[in-house]
């Protein structure tokens, strides 16, 4: 997984966050939806992919299309905090101390509505 970077860590989830694997397709209108509302993003431009961090054990039961809840058992490549841009794997929305957790419900209101405006 450290093919974008030797500084790339695989970090657990599950543990001290969920993260919510969303394509940017249908990730991009949520992020503009939540707004400030939104916690910390990871975006994989080469994947094309943001996953949000979302408290530890949120969202296990979600079915929401194209969208994967990653709890224990999976793991994610972070990038170091001072990657804020790409190419490759970067801070969307930088992780700070007022910045971590997206509300869970938020956030699957904001995927519900992405994902019903880009089926019309």
């Amino acid at each position: 997984m450290c093919s974008y970077s030797p500084e790339v860590r695989t970090v657990p989830a599950g543990r001290w966050w969920n993260a919510v694997r969303v394509p940017l397709a249908l990730g991009t209108p949520a992020l503009l939806s939540l707004g400030d509302d939104t916690g910390a993003v990871i975006k994989d431009g080469y994947g094309k992919i943001l996953y949000w961090l979302i408290p530890p054990g949120d969202a296990g039961d979600w079915r929401l299309p194209d969208v994967q809840v990653l709890g224990p058992g999976s793991h994610v490549a972070v990038p170091p905090l001072r990657r804020t841009s790409g190419p490759g794997l970067y801070w969307r929305v930088p992780l700070s101390r007022d910045r971590y957790w997206t509300d869970s419900e938020l956030l699957r209101q904001a995927l519900s509505a992405a994902a019903v405006a880009s089926a019309l």
